[in-house]
């Protein structure tokens, strides 16, 4: 069954994935959070895999004009702690953005903004869909 707000479901309630669909869902769900608690949204969006168990959104251009103020003043730090500030106090919002397109549990949110070029990245660990999904991933812990 497919769905305008969710990305479809097979039967047994498992995301069917056709093509690049949630992927872009999210991204459009990560311009409609920026637009309603930042007053605009980035002019680029992207979403992607990394690996089978983690998903990063790449946005562009996504300051306000008082951003840009800072960002013209040189004022990178205050705006890198302003942002940071801002974007984990909804992190709720982005988290349930990506279970609800992506069809996985969050496991951790990661979210980081390059001052000088106005590109933010946010990172979302998932919880594994299937045993084989962590198998070339583990870091050597024995040692």
């Amino acid at each position: 069954m497919s769905s305008a707000t969710g990305p479809r479901t097979s039967g047994d309630g498992n995301v069917e994935h056709d093509g690049n669909r949630p992927l872009s869902m999210l991204s459009n769900e990560m311009v409609r959070i920026y637009k309603e608690h930042f007053g605009r949204g980035p002019t680029k969006a992207r979403s992607h895999f990394a690996g089978p168990n983690a998903v990063i959104c790449v946005l562009e251009n996504t300051f306000t004009p008082a951003e840009r103020n800072l960002q013209g003043m040189g004022e990178h730090q205050r705006l890198r702690e302003m942002r940071m500030f801002l974007q984990y106090a909804i992190a709720a919002e982005f988290i349930q953005a990506v279970e609800r397109t992506i069809g996985r549990r969050v496991l951790s949110f990661i979210s980081g903004i390059d001052t000088n070029t106005d590109v933010a990245v946010e990172a979302f660990t998932l919880e594994s869909a299937s045993p084989s999904d962590d198998s070339g991933d583990r870091m050597a812990d024995e040692n």
